[in-house]
């Protein structure tokens, strides 16, 4: 089993940045995709990737986020980020962090708030 925590979400400024983390509770060294979803509000049935990496550092993008959000990995802390720049109230919405490990594992989501 994979435990995964998610951290630093919170309140900012269109403008502003927020970088989450998401904790794993073993080794991902092995564990080949890692990636960042969000839900907005009032989409409980729509959950986006916002982006993904793989062990070789391979990353991919929503259209919405690219040249904004960067993913990123540190195989040493088992963590993955997403540092998020220039915000946008469009980018509010809890994010999750989702990893593969023989099967399909989420975190409990970190809320990110973005005001106009």
């Amino acid at each position: 089993q994979v435990q995964l925590v998610e951290s630093g979400g919170g309140l900012v400024q269109a403008g502003g940045s927020l970088r989450l983390s998401c904790a794993a509770s073993r080794n991902i060294f092995s564990i080949n995709r890692m990636a960042w979803y969000r839900q907005a509000p009032g989409k409980e049935r729509e959950r986006e990737l916002v982006a993904s990496i793989t062990s070789d550092l391979s990353t991919n993008y929503a259209d919405s986020v690219k040249g904004r959000f960067t993913i990123s990995r540190a195989n040493g802390k088992n963590t993955v980020y997403l540092q998020m720049n220039n915000l946008k109230p469009e980018d509010t919405a809890v994010y999750y962090c989702n990893v593969y490990f023989l099967q399909d594992y989420w975190g409990q989501g970190t809320q990110v708030i973005v005001s106009s």
